[in-house]
């Protein structure tokens, strides 16, 4: 039999016993505000890589690599576009222009509806991108309407096109066929579950539609090809600023209502919606101002409100940086920032300064236009389908279909993958992946302090804060019955450690079995979560900055099992005896992971309503798991089954 070491037992009958209250730590900090202190830290790296940027050369270089990064980590686009095969459903003929609804391919069966407004007379006409904000009716929305009659009243075609998600191209319909979610941003989300596991980012395809946008507009007779203008505000601030960033066509640009920086965003409101976040950005040093310096020096002007929940003093920070690259190339009168009063929008000042910028670099004419009302029409006429959804039609491809079709590609290539490596190539693949350190749970300075004990009738809970090396502490809870007579169990569930810590509840059950648990608060569970949190997305501002950052909660959450473990040994009454693990629902995605990782430290791993693999998951229009537990591009390597064949024959157990 092995014993507790003495110091730990004098420890244990030193400390006051407290009520039931499973609390560990005295001052909680959610894991969100660790996260936060690395992004500054990264954000103060990038500003020290910026001031290097003193030659033309040096600058063409930066935009290089800032491109190469940005394209990598959104996934690869088609290496072929498809036919645009584009129809005119409806003209509607007013005073001095028309309106064109019109509908043409992104890809193969995944559409786009848009509206034309060209002016009548003499063309070519030079041509602008709308892209719209996040609103349920996209591109009839009003101030999408205003964006593409200021253009059309002022000599300059418009195109005004749906995203994914909004309009008529919700990616998710009820029975009805109809929008299942009232909320644009909320599909924004769940498609970006998938795209995450396979690779990819929602951002992938609105930054591919903006491109297809400008095809369709440089098909036209009417438009010059050599003119073409992008604007947008909001969520279409974001198309915007990416768009321009990489496609050289767009020669004059103007995002509304985004563009920050991220040193302000995470001090603030934190990060945003899915398609905001890229994965990596903030640690390779991708600032909201490098969507401006990527396209120097061509001619950019930010339009901001005093008043906006992206913060103002950060958009002038932005412009301050791209400001002096622009300057560094000859050309600083290139970039601008027009700033209104009032809320989140485009104030009709703002609206008539985007139209004087682009009629300066598009039709060479400087004269300032005056702010004035413009009216828009009902939303019925600017329809493209007869429906209302292009996803009705049967034929229709969604995002969730496209990347289950990218998924079913890299089964396919991981298959080959795995047949020509070895078990431990493959078991450094899995840690490379996920961020995990071959030393993770081996070779840190660690320790644990008990901070006090709860008696219940049949065992006692001590609780404990670990820690090792720089990472944030954990709190444990040690569940240890009268009489031991089975293997330590480590206890992981996605609400933490007092989820099933109950009277009668799940941990009891194994307790009164004769089996120490011991109960983990992994990162931004428990008392270090934040209190914010969604039914459907979870903490989804936890994940996106570690997202930001170039990580996975998967990956951090695997080394607090792995450091945990190697505390919990100290529990084992046998020596040598492996431990046990147990992980309910998503939180079995880290069990497994880190049995993988160290099998030889985990005897039996035992999975209670956990996903049976990722590549399901793609294909769910919404998907059973949050974004804690994705990896991204995690298929190109491994699925969750191939983990358990890490782990060893017959050692992963489904409880029913």
């Amino acid at each position: 039999m092995r014993t507790l070491p003495l110091a730990l037992v004098l420890l244990l009958t030193s400390v006051a016993w407290s009520q039931d209250d499973l609390r560990c730590l005295e001052n909680p900090q959610p894991y969100y505000s660790v996260l936060q202190q690395r992004a500054y830290e990264a954000l103060d790296r990038r500003s020290e890589a910026l001031k290097a940027l003193q030659s033309p050369e040096d600058i063409r270089a930066y935009q290089q690599r800032q491109r190469e990064f940005f394209l990598q980590k959104i996934g690869e686009f088609p290496a072929e576009k498809c036919p645009l095969n584009a129809v005119t459903t409806r003209v509607i003929e007013e005073d001095g222009y028309r309106i064109e609804n019109v509908i043409f391919d992104s890809r193969p069966h995944h559409r786009i509806t848009a509206n034309l407004y060209l002016p009548k007379g003499k063309g070519p006409f030079a041509g602008v991108v709308v892209a719209s904000g996040h609103s349920r009716t996209a591109k009839t929305a009003d101030y999408n309407q205003r964006f593409a009659l200021m253009m059309v009243r002022n000599g300059m075609a418009a195109l005004c096109i749906d995203p994914i998600g909004q309009g008529e191209r919700s990616q998710i319909l009820n029975e009805e066929h109809h929008n299942q979610f009232s909320g644009t941003t909320t599909e924004h989300f769940l498609v970006g579950v998938g795209s995450i596991l396979v690779g990819r980012n929602t951002a992938h395809y609105e930054i591919w539609d903006g491109m297809r946008a400008i095809d369709y507009l440089v098909s036209r007779p009417e438009i010059d090809p050599d003119k073409i203008g992008m604007t947008g505000c909001s969520g279409g601030g974001t198309q915007t600023s990416y768009v321009m960033a990489l496609e050289d066509r767009v020669k004059c640009a103007a995002p509304s209502c985004y563009i920050t920086t991220f040193r302000d965003l995470v001090q603030t409101i934190g990060p945003q919606d899915s398609e905001q976040n890229i994965f990596g950005q903030i640690e390779f040093g991708m600032d909201h101002p490098d969507y401006l310096i990527m396209r120097a020096p061509r001619p950019t002007i930010m339009s901001a409100t005093n008043d906006d929940f992206f913060p103002i003093a950060g958009s002038w920070d932005a412009l301050r940086e791209a400001k002096q690259i622009y300057g560094r190339l000859g050309y600083p009168e290139h970039v601008d920032l027009v700033e209104g009063d009032g809320k989140h929008g485009v104030p009709p000042q703002n609206l008539a300064t985007i139209g004087h910028w682009m009629r300066r670099w598009l039709l060479n004419d400087d004269e300032a236009l005056p702010a004035v009302e413009l009216k828009d029409r009902p939303a019925e006429d600017l329809l493209c389908t007869e429906s209302g959804q292009v996803l009705s039609d049967p034929e229709e491809q969604s995002v969730s279909d496209l990347n289950a079709s990218l998924a079913a590609e890299l089964f396919k290539k991981r298959k080959q993958l795995w047949e020509t490596s070895s078990i431990d190539e493959m078991r450094s693949h899995v840690r490379a992946r996920i961020g995990v350190s071959p030393k993770a749970g081996v070779t840190q300075m660690f320790g644990g302090d008990i901070v006090g004990l709860v008696q219940r009738e049949e065992y006692t809970i001590a609780k404990y804060v670990v820690r090792w090396d720089a990472a944030p502490p954990v709190p444990v809870l040690v569940f240890r019955p009268k009489k031991v007579t089975k293997p330590v169990c480590l206890y992981l569930h996605p609400e933490g450690k007092e989820a099933a810590a109950v009277p009668g509840g799940e941990i009891e059950a194994l307790v009164k079995s004769g089996a120490t648990v011991v109960a983990i608060d992994l990162s931004g569970q428990g008392e270090t979560a934040r209190e914010k949190r969604t039914d459907l997305h979870g903490d989804w501002k936890t994940f996106y900055l570690s997202y930001l950052l170039g990580e996975s909660l998967v990956g951090t959450r695997t080394i607090d099992t792995l450091m945990v473990a190697r505390f919990a040994a100290a529990f084992s009454t046998v020596e040598g005896q492996n431990l046990d693990i147990l992980g309910v629902g998503e939180a079995g995605i880290v069990a497994l992971h880190a049995a993988a990782i160290a099998p030889e430290q985990f005897g039996h791993v035992r999975l209670k309503e956990t996903p049976a693999d990722w590549t399901s998951i793609v294909s769910e229009p919404v998907p059973s798991i949050g974004l804690d537990y994705t990896v991204h591009g995690v298929l190109e390597e491994y699925d969750l089954p191939d983990l358990e064949k890490l782990i060893g024959e017959g050692k992963v157990e489904r409880l029913k």
